[in-house]
């Protein structure tokens, strides 16, 4: 998308979603790598997001937008709230990966470990069987949008992947290097992101049509 046209798309989301949209937009993250970004994974003081266990089992470090700081800190002021009914509750424990609720037997109890967006509502895991706070559904929020592209009057099809290929395609054309880009999307291969530098190519070649010189 254009830049015109995620400014209308970002516009025409709900309010829940918005920040969500601008998250994705602003970082170029996965849709599931945003939602299941957890509490700890924020530094507000160097303005970076650290994603976990990414494509290809990495961790990598993206920007924290500084427009974006005011928002997230409310959302956590919410979800902390929600948090400590939870505990109250007794359904505050969350889900640890790669066994580390074995290694770490409370952590998983712990504010840090809780996802940044999470579910409204809760839910039981099929695993174990556990009644816990999932985080966000993804499906949501690709309703979410796809409903706002609709709203906007977009004529594409627009995903939440495509906010991420905006992302890309943007830094590019402001003249990033193809290596930084690479390292921000987490692509395993430079090939991969060289894939952007098609987007940037205009019809006919790249030629100038005379009648646009007039």
């Amino acid at each position: 998308m254009s830049k015109e046209e995620v400014v209308r798309l970002l516009d025409k989301l709900k309010k829940q979603y918005r920040l969500i949209g601008k998250l994705l937009y602003g970082t170029g993250m996965r849709l599931m790598e945003m939602a299941r970004l957890r509490v700890k994974d924020l530094d507000f003081a160097y303005k970076a997001i650290t994603i976990r266990d990414s494509k290809g089992n990495k961790d990598r470090v993206v920007m924290l937008p500084e427009s974006l700081i005011d928002g997230l800190h409310d959302v956590l002021e919410e979800r902390c709230r929600v948090f400590e009914t939870d505990l109250v509750n007794g359904t505050h424990d969350v889900y640890m990966p790669y066994a580390l609720d074995k290694k770490y037997p409370n952590a998983g109890r712990e504010w840090i470990w809780q996802y940044v967006f999470a579910a409204p509502k809760l839910s039981t895991d099929p695993r174990t069987g556990a009644i816990r706070r999932h985080h966000i559904f993804e499906q949501s929020i690709q309703r979410a949008i796809k409903q706002a592209t609709y709203d906007a009057r977009i004529n594409k099809k627009v995903s939440p992947h495509v906010l991420r290929h905006s992302f890309a395609t943007y830094l590019l054309e402001t003249g990033y290097d193809i290596r930084t880009i690479q390292g921000l999307l987490g692509h395993k291969n430079v090939e991969t992101t060289m894939i952007y530098t098609h987007v940037l190519k205009q019809g006919g070649q790249g030629v100038q049509s005379p009648l646009d010189c007039l």
